[in-house]
């Protein structure tokens, strides 16, 4: 078994999922585990200003190994597991020489991850697959990323053939639910130009991402006796209802891909009294994204006009922009990513980010950071699944990157 799947089943028996109704930092202090451990890891492999912070950010650093003066690069992976489905005792699967049919990842509760819901599973036939047990999801987003820039950093301590600068590598909180950048030092990083090492399948490669906003509508009602409600009663969760059929069907998440942007209702909570919405709104296109929360808001007004003042109330609150206007400055950067990739036999699939990265946010923070794969699918849930092949080829492309910087 390589290093890196070594690692990486380690780390998953951590269970380091973040929660969003929380407001400490880290959200969870369980994500602080995990990163005491990758502070002893680093260490042991003689990084050096190894640290972790009070906010549960780690840092370290590779100091140089030549006199070149080369830019000082990161790369960067969050601790954090989404708080879709549990992170706890979660008991990876192996499965060697995949021979393209379905897996059984759970007989009792016929649980199944099949080719016919996940094609993409044909590209793996004869590669080693790690799944779930059907219970939780894996965690390879993003301990695989972890993984692999640990396992990146003792090859490149112990082979002194591969001539760097001064590397920084850095491990983050809290990325599942938005705020993995809130607290990341840039300045102590320093570093020119970063990589994180946080997307999805083999050859992945993103410099773009979609502006993205948070929106909590709030919905009043009048609640009296039903035997007596004619002309008095307001029910909010049929106001509700109808502000749901008034965002276009087409603008859904099941029904966009590529750049198109969404509205994407998360949750409903509703009674008679009081009902609330929480949507997400994603588009790549700043002119787009402007235009789709101003809509949102306008609905605001037409229902208070309609069932009277203070009924309905729209809370708008930008979470991240889209990098590319940070990253087009510096486009050797994602160029350099392309070319290792080729170097190493991986075909690069430069895709925009449906979602966002910790990279998104620190870009904009001075620290432009496009995206690399690690090598999973199905992220978030049950049938989430890792080629070990796929984690051993984003090691040998941090590597290359790291030769490709010294060459320049």
């Amino acid at each position: 078994m390589s290093k890196v799947v070594e690692r990486f089943l380690e780390y998953v028996k951590f269970d380091t999922k973040s929660d969003e109704t929380s407001n400490t930092v880290p959200s969870t202090e369980k994500q602080k585990k995990l990163g005491i451990r990758l502070v002893e890891e680093l260490k042991e492999i003689g990084l050096k200003n190894v640290t972790m912070d009070d906010n549960g950010y780690v840092m370290g650093e590779l100091p140089a190994n030549c006199d070149e003066e080369i830019p000082t690069i990161g790369f960067i992976a969050h601790m954090d597991t989404a708080p879709d489905m549990s992170g706890e005792n979660v008991n990876p699967q192996i499965v060697e020489n995949y021979d393209g049919g379905d897996i059984i990842l759970n007989k009792e509760n016929n649980i199944i991850l099949s080719p016919n819901e996940f094609p993409d599973l044909k590209d793996y036939i004869g590669k080693t697959l790690i799944t779930t047990d059907g219970t939780t999801l894996l965690g390879a987003d993003d301990k695989a990323g972890i993984a692999e820039i640990v396992t990146a950093m003792e090859e490149l301590k112990s082979n002194l053939e591969i001539k760097h600068g001064k590397i920084m590598v850095g491990f983050t909180p809290d990325e599942e639910v938005g705020r993995g950048a809130d607290h990341f030092d840039v300045d102590k990083f320093g570093a020119e130009f970063a990589y994180t090492m946080d997307g999805g399948f083999i050859g992945e490669l993103q410099y773009e991402n979609f502006n993205a906003a948070g929106v909590k509508v709030t919905i009043k009602g009048r609640n009296v006796h039903p035997g007596s409600a004619k002309n008095k009663m307001v029910n909010s969760t049929f106001i509700a209802n109808k502000f749901v059929d008034e965002l276009p069907e087409k603008d859904r998440p099941e029904n966009t891909e590529g750049y198109e942007g969404f509205y994407h209702l998360i949750s409903f909570n509703g009674s008679v009294e009081e009902s609330t919405l929480t949507y997400i709104i994603r588009e790549h296109d700043s002119v787009k994204y402007e235009e789709m929360k101003k809509f949102m808001k306008s609905l605001e007004e037409k229902y208070n006009e309609q069932y009277g003042e203070g009924t309905v109330k729209i809370d708008i609150k930008d979470q991240y922009m889209n990098m590319k206007e940070k990253i087009e400055p510096v486009m050797h950067i994602v160029d350099f990513a392309k070319r290792a990739m080729e170097e190493v036999g991986v075909e690069p699939k430069i895709l925009p980010v449906r979602g966002g990265t910790d990279g998104a946010r620190l870009s904009f923070m001075g620290l432009p950071t496009p995206n690399i794969f690690t090598g999973g699918h199905n992220f978030h849930g049950k049938y989430e699944y890792i080629p070990t092949h796929s984690m051993e080829k984003a090691v040998d492309v941090i590597l290359k990157i790291v030769d490709i910087y010294a060459q320049k």
